[in-house]
């Protein structure tokens, strides 16, 4: 048995690569390839790498080159948020001890002492709106309530904040 180009293998070949199979192929090239087994099956597995080929480079297309800008602007972007907002993150969280710290001394400090400015408040001889600031300067008691109040309104507008800030990001 011997294996043996066959001559017309060269012209089919050049025919198939260029894609004019079989509808520019010369006719005695075609009526050579369905009486020749070797072409025959050359015509078969070369088209069938080319329809494989095209499929491939079909399914393979890359996207265009403005999408893949824009992906990395994104993924930029998103670390650089990343990057702020660890340390706004421990912000926070030191925010939110400094808050918890000073309840608990309040807590103490009312567990020590008990509810002494509500006596206060019902000793008080008057209680008119307009005398209210300088009754508060003179009186230990409603120092420590304005005191207290403070405290509770910049604890609030702390926590007001930092919501406020990480509902932006």
């Amino acid at each position: 048995m011997t294996l043996r180009a066959c001559t017309h293998e060269k012209e089919i070949t050049a025919v198939l690569l260029r894609g004019q199979w079989p509808a520019a192929a010369p006719a005695e090239l075609r009526a050579h390839a369905q009486a020749c087994r070797g072409c025959a099956d050359l015509v078969l597995v070369m088209q069938a790498l080319q329809g494989a080929r095209a499929e491939s480079s079909q399914a393979a297309q890359p996207p265009a080159a403005g999408v893949v800008w824009w992906r990395a602007q994104l993924r930029r972007r998103k670390a650089a948020v990343e990057r702020i907002g660890k340390p706004l993150l421990g912000a926070q969280i030191f925010a939110l001890a400094i808050v918890l710290v000073l309840a608990a001394g309040f807590a103490a400090s009312q567990a020590r002492h008990g509810l002494q400015w509500l006596t206060g408040l019902s000793q008080s001889p008057t209680f008119h709106l307009e005398s209210l600031w300088p009754t508060a300067l003179t009186m230990p008691q409603w120092g420590g309530m304005l005191l207290i109040s403070a405290l509770v309104a910049l604890a609030l507008l702390g926590g007001l904040a930092l919501y406020l800030n990480s509902e932006r990001q």
